[in-house]
């Protein structure tokens, strides 16, 4: 135990570990070592950890599906993982820029699943915001992004939050879940002028929207009307995302970072890379999960693997 709250769920060294996601089907954490491409799974009743890797630059976000399979950001291109068999296949390609990657991604209630691309040089705006309906991928719906992040969506699927980390911005939408829009963008949060990063988010019961804070050492809760109403501060530098997850959805879970971290740094930070836990914070909800298209015109392939 660090505190009266946090805990190690997971003691590892992700080099950017990201986009935790519970599982309520079979109670397991599924997460992402963005930089050294791995799917990872974690259940609290074993303490066992699962790990798949892939054969690409990037893991940038992933997806629950409703069939039990697994949707993965890889570069730039969207795959469906099947976790028992090892085959993954190509549903799209979201852009062949080569200089940008897919980022952070979320599903819709209606199983579209949302994803921003980013530049890998972090400070040019070549990354846009995506609509995956099926292997359909929309026109770029924002444009103009350094680094997409924080996509979330209100309990009541009526408001999509966005962040652009390197802009040091967040932003609201109204969504329209039967259309598939967003209209009237409004700044949620606006970090501008001291340069902090805010990172991956999630929603809780109460409809506040939750971001962790990279090279900033905590996580932000924010009321639906953008007021802060709560910070914890973490014994990492680099929290990168977050969800709720366990049977009652309230062991809050937090990925983190060893990345930009000097070697003085990295050890006086042994948690850095370790994924975290904090009972009682907050309730979640479920994850949406991605629809895949119900015909299949892609032939398996082999570029992942258990480890």
């Amino acid at each position: 135990m660090l505190g009266p709250s946090i805990e190690v769920a997971i003691a590892g060294q992700d080099q950017l570990g990201e986009t935790p996601l519970w599982c309520e089907r079979n109670a397991r954490l599924y997460w992402l070592d963005i930089e050294r491409p791995k799917l990872q799974a974690f259940d609290p009743s074993t303490g066992a950890v699962e790990r798949w890797s892939f054969n690409a630059s990037y893991l940038g976000s992933h997806a629950l599906t409703q069939c039990g399979k697994h949707l993965l950001a890889l570069d730039t291109a969207l795959h469906v993982f099947d976790r028992t068999t090892g085959d993954t296949q190509l549903l799209a390609q979201v852009e062949a820029e080569t200089e940008n990657r897919l980022n952070d991604g979320r599903c819709d209630a209606k199983g579209r699943f949302w994803v921003g691309t980013m530049d890998n040089a972090l400070h040019r705006p070549n990354g846009a915001l995506y609509r995956v309906d099926g292997a359909e991928v929309s026109p770029p719906i924002m444009n103009g992004i350094i680094v997409s992040n924080g996509i979330a969506f209100s309990p009541a699927g009526d408001r999509m939050y966005f962040t652009d980390t390197r802009r040091h911005q967040s932003w609201s939408f109204r969504f329209d879940p039967e259309a598939g829009t967003i209209t009237d963008r409004h700044l949620f949060a606006d970090y501008a002028q001291t340069g902090e990063r805010p990172d991956g988010a999630c929603v809780d019961v109460d409809g506040c929207l939750w971001t962790a804070f990279f090279a900033g050492g905590k996580i932000v809760r924010y009321t639906p009307e953008g007021a802060i109403d709560r910070k914890i501060a973490l014994p990492v530098t680099n929290p990168t995302c977050l969800c709720f997850g366990g049977s009652d959805f309230k062991t809050l879970y937090i990925t983190t970072s060893r990345k930009f971290l000097s070697a003085q740094q990295l050890a006086a930070e042994p948690l850095a890379g370790s994924v975290l836990a904090i009972e009682g914070a907050g309730q979640g909800l479920p994850e949406n999960r991605f629809a895949l298209p119900q015909t299949d015109h892609t032939d398996p392939t082999h570029i992942g693997g258990k480890l």
